[in-house]
């Protein structure tokens, strides 16, 4: 799995967002850390951050592609 690829399936979901960053964290292709920063998350307790990232990765993860993923999420300020 590409990187790009993540981070073209974050830009789409979060198309407002001031900030997205993804990391293959082994260089494998498998395991990623993604950061969005967007006012998507403003108000949502971090479990539902997180659940709108796994919902735009939900290809990736359901075939196996992405074996492990770590979550950083940030509302912005209004």
């Amino acid at each position: 799995m590409s990187v790009d690829l993540l981070r073209t399936l974050l830009t789409e979901e979060f198309p407002d967002a001031s900030h997205v960053d993804v990391v293959d964290r082994t260089g494998g292709g498998d395991h990623f850390h993604v950061v969005v920063v967007s006012p998507t998350f403003n108000g949502l307790k971090l479990i539902q951050q997180h659940s709108l990232i796994n919902k735009a990765l939900a290809g990736p993860l359901a075939d196996g592609t992405i074996h492990e993923l770590r979550i950083t999420t940030k509302g912005t300020a209004s």
